[in-house]
């Protein structure tokens, strides 16, 4: 497997990682995710939640790149951006790789 020290592109994927761990982030990128930037208010009105709830999960998702803002006028609109969370499967499809390979090494010695 691959050396497990700490490198940059492992810190990007732990930051993707951990914003993607709460539903309503989740949400967020869900309903993000068809291309149309919305405002901090347009979100609020989806979720159950206060618009500065909903501006602290858009910052951590922003502090992960899956999305950023661009003001307009008194407004913020957020924007998904897919790059973080493709980077995010190809990592995860790598690491499948690697546990496959190493599981298949431990079939062979095992059936040895």
């Amino acid at each position: 497997m691959s050396n497990p020290e700490q490198s940059p592109a492992r810190s990007d994927q732990a930051d993707v990682f951990a914003a993607l761990g709460d539903v309503t982030r989740l949400g967020l990128i869900a309903t993000l995710s068809d291309g149309e930037a919305r405002s901090i208010v347009q979100l609020a009105d989806r979720f159950p939640l206060t618009r500065q709830a909903i501006t602290k999960h858009l910052r951590v998702l922003e502090q992960a790149g899956i999305v950023r803002s661009e003001r307009t006028g008194r407004e913020s609109h957020y924007a998904y951006l897919p790059g973080p969370i493709e980077k995010a499967g190809t990592y995860l499809k790598n690491v499948s790789v690697e546990w496959d390979d190493a599981l298949s090494r431990l079939r062979t010695f095992v059936e040895r």
